[in-house]
Parts: structure tokens; C-alpha cells; sequence
């Protein structure tokens, strides 16, 4: 949840421009008795009616008072918004609630709100406040909902000040705005093995230096909260502190996720685009093996990480995977297109080591970028790659399969080097992609098991 900030309503400096403003400010009933008054008063004089004259004068006077009153009346009026949840998936609502206090001593007269959002978000919601008395308080709540991920203004609030009568309404903004975040859409996923890599970590995964005897324990400080039977006595009395045994902790899997966001590599814009469905699979994937205890990197092509990332990924239990998944989905939710032409800078970063389950979501390749992704495969802990083709999202259905095989085609130098790569049709099931390329990776791993 997020909170905006508060301000107050009050008058604007400056006489001039203050007159200027609240004659700005009549309303269409303001004008009208404005101008009521005028032409009674030119026929009072034209006609010589003295009666008629003090009837214009009160028509013309009226909305002046109403207009100098409402301008000069200091009228404090704290604002606040709330957002539950500031960070929403796409498609999904989110409610946005307003809170209005009357901090001066006076009541205030009808107020009018209104929320600026922008138009992805749906219309701008408008609310009527009744009279408001001293130190009182009104809620109102709306809900936003976008298709699109991204990062989106909420805000600033405007607030419509009107007299009793309806002569006259003057318009008050608040400076502050909150941020929605709408994240990529996340599918589940079964817990796959991709030839062995089932878990993060567990008993089954290569474990940190083991303890082999008392004699050739690794002791370290003690730290707050650690168990005094883990105190190695002996290592205490060598360095004078208190010491304690190191436990075997098993290493966790790491894994990299690849995303391809070259501007070329894709065609068409909006929701269902190819582009659209790369960035989701690859927060689908984050999030799943982030979930399975996993240390995750997120990877562009340009060699971009995501900020505050470890040098082997995110990794965590409990409420850091929370913040992690939500450091990830953050950078998933605005990230666009680049404007490189090639892979390289990735291949750079995976070269420089950090070994282990490697996912690619990748646009069109030609033949000088497929060998560059073949030659990420060397790493020593699998390779998949979902590999989307404009040709097949953006063709007629009649024209797919022509489409299709020419994208098998480029497929085959990624198959060769290693990588299980997987064809990504228009508006296919991540789901389904993801238990086929295991099958596929199962199945490769048998033949190569068998031909040793």
C-alpha cells in the first residue's frame, strides 16, 4: 500500500491576480445574475425606474460577494491517497482511497474531486462532498485497472471549491502524486526437473567446505542469535574470542534469465504482442524458480542487471524472496525495447562465469546472432530457450506454417550446440511450453547419457 502526501487549500497571493481569478471562477448561474443586473440597471436607467435599479444592483452585487467571500476564506483542507496494492498485475484492479480533512476551524461548502489518471487507467473518477464541518473527514475510493504494464502517475488531486449559492467555484491542486506499478503477468509453473536441477537447494545439492573432523573444523566469529553449542572451544581459547563451528549449508542452484529486448527482434505493440509475452515468460520464470529456492539474475541483452541485484542473483527465504520477486517485477514493469542490434554484451556477462540453469526468451535471430546464443550453452548447467519469430505472431494463419518451418531452420545451430530450443507459436501457453521443453531436455539428456 501507498500514501500521498497533504496539503491544504488557501487563497492565492497577489490582489490582482486574486480579483482576476475568483471573477474567473463564476459559474454559469454567477454569470448569469451578473448580467441580469447590468441589463436591469441600463433599463432602470433608460426607463427611469428606481426600483429596478436596486433590483439590478442586488442581481450584480450577489455573485461578487459570493465570489470575494469564497476567495477569501481560508479554507484548510488536508488530502491523502492510498493505494492497495502500489504494485498490481496486469489485468488485475487496484483501489485507490481518498481521504479529505477539514484542519481550519470553518466548514467548508460543497467540494467537488477529481483525480488525474492517466488514460490507460480508465476515466478520471469525480466525487461530491457534501458540507464538510471543522475537524471533519470524508472517504471516497475508486478502482484503476491496465492491460499494460508499466509505471503510472496517480495524481495530483484537484479540488473544486463552491459557494452556497453556486455563484461561483474556484479549482485547488495538490502537489503530490503516487506511483502505481503494473507488473507483467505471471503464469504458474509446474516444478520441472530440466535433467536434474529440481531444487534450489537440499540434501541432494553440492554443499559448501564439509566438516571432516573436530580437527579440521573452519570456526568463526559468533554472531548474535547463534547457538552456544556450536562453540568451539578450542579455536576460542587460540584467537581470544568466542568461535563457533561452521554448518555444512548446501549451495544453492543459480540460474539466469535471459531477455532478449532488442527493438528489432520484435514487431507489433500492445498486450497479446511478441514482445509483451517474452517479458512475461521471463517473470514467470523468476518468480517460480525464485520460489523453488533458486539464486535468479535477470539479463538483457545489453548486459543490464536489475539494481541492488548480488553478484549471484537474488537469492532469499521468506520476505526476502518477497522483495526480491518485487525488485524484479519493478524492472519487468518498465522495461522496453533497446536500441542494440546484437547479443554480445550478454555473452560477455555469461563468459565471465556464475555457471548453472540458463532460460533465454529471445526475439528473431539471424544466423550471426543464433551462433552467438550457441555459444552461451558451454556453461555447464543447461540451456532453454523460447524463441519467438514476428514472422509467425504478425503473418495471416494461412502463411504460419510456411513461416514456421523457415524459424525451425534457425533453430537448428542452438539445437546442435546443446540448447533445448523451443518455438514459440502466436499465443502459446507458457505452461505448456515449459513442460515440453523439460520433456525435451529429459529426453536429450537420456541420449547423451545412453551414448556415453
Amino acid at each position: 500500500m501507498s500514501s500521498g502526501g497533504a496539503g491544504a487549500v488557501e487563497p492565492d497571493s497577489g490582489e490582482a491576480g486574486g480579483v482576476r481569478t475568483a471573477l474567473a471562477g463564476l459559474t454559469t448561474r454567477g454569470r448569469s445574475f451578473l448580467a441580469a443586473g447590468i441589463a436591469a440597471a441600463i433599463c432602470s436607467y433608460l426607463l427611469g425606474l428606481g426600483e429596478l435599479l436596486r433590483v439590478g444592483l442586488l442581481l450584480a452585487v450577489l455573485p461578487l460577494i459570493c465570489a470575494t467571500v469564497l476567495y477569501r476564506t481560508r479554507y484548510r483542507v488536508a488530502a491523502s491517497r492510498l493505494l492497495a496494492p502500489a504494485r498490481v498485475p496486469a489485468g488485475s484492479e487496484a483501489r485507490v482511497h481518498l481521504r479529505m480533512d477539514n484542519v481550519s476551524r470553518l466548514p467548508t461548502g460543497l467540494l467537488m474531486l477529481q483525480d488525474q489518471v492517466p488514460y490507460v487507467l480508465g476515466p478520471r473518477p469525480r466525487f461530491v462532498l457534501d458540507r464538510m464541518e471543522p475537524g471533519g473527514r470524508r472517504e471516497v475510493s475508486y478502482r484503476v485497472r491496465s492491460d499494460l504494464r508499466g509505471r503510472y502517475p496517480l495524481g495530483p488531486l484537484q479540488l473544486r471549491l463552491t459557494d452556497p449559492f453556486g455563484m461561483c467555484e474556484l479549482t485547488r491542486s495538490f502537489s503530490t502524486y503516487d506511483p502505481l506499478t503494473v507488473t507483467p503477468g505471471v503464469t504458474p509453473l509446474a516444478p520441472v526437473r530440466f535433467g536434474g536441477e529440481a531444487q534450489g537447494h537440499g540434501d541432494g545439492r553440492q554443499r559448501s567446505p564439509a566438516l571432516a573432523g573436530e580437527d579440521d573444523v573452519i570456526p568463526r566469529g559468533y554472531r548474535h542469535g547463534d547457538d552456544l553449542r556450536r562453540v568451539h572451544w578450542r579455536s576460542t581459547a587460540r584467537h581470544g574470542e568466542l568461535m563457533v563451528r561452521r554448518e555444512e549449508q548446501p549451495r544453492r542452484s543459480r540460474c539466469t534469465v535471459l531477455l532478449d529486448t532488442r527493438g528489432g527482434a520484435y514487431e507489433g505493440a500492445g498486450p497479446d504482442s511478441a514482445f509483451e509475452w517474452a517479458v512475461s515468460g521471463a517473470a514467470s520464470v523468476l518468480v517460480h524458480l525464485l520460489e523453488r529456492g533458486f539464486s535468479v539474475r535477470l539479463l538483457t541483452d545489453g548486459g543490464g542487471a536489475v539494481p541492488g541485484e548480488g553478484g549471484d542473483g537474488f537469492a532469499g527465504t521468506g520476505q526476502e524472496t518477497a522483495e526480491a520477486a518485487g525488485l524484479l517485477m519493478d524492472t519487468l514493469a518498465v522495461i522496453d525495447h533497446s536500441d542494440g542490434t546484437g547479443l554480445s554484451r550478454a555473452y560477455d556477462v555469461l563468459r565471465g562465469g556464475n555457471e548453472g540453469l540458463l532460460v533465454a526468451f529471445l526475439g528473431d535471430l539471424d544466423e550471426e546472432q543464433a551462433a552467438t546464443v550457441a555459444k552461451m550453452c558451454g556453461r555447464g548447467g543447461g540451456a532453454v530457450a523460447f524463441v519467438l519469430d514476428p514472422d509467425i505472431w504478425t503473418r495471416e494463419a494461412t502463411d504460419v506454417p510456411r513461416a514456421g518451418h523457415r524459424h525451425e531452420e534457425r533453430l537448428r545451430p542452438l539445437r546442435e550446440a546443446g540448447w533445448t530450443a523451443v518455438s514459440v507459436p502466436r499465443g502459446a501457453a507458457l505452461d505448456e511450453l515449459w513442460r515440453r521443453a523439460d520433456r525435451e531436455r529429459t529426453g536429450l539428456a537420456s541420449v547423451n547419457g545412453e551414448a556415453r
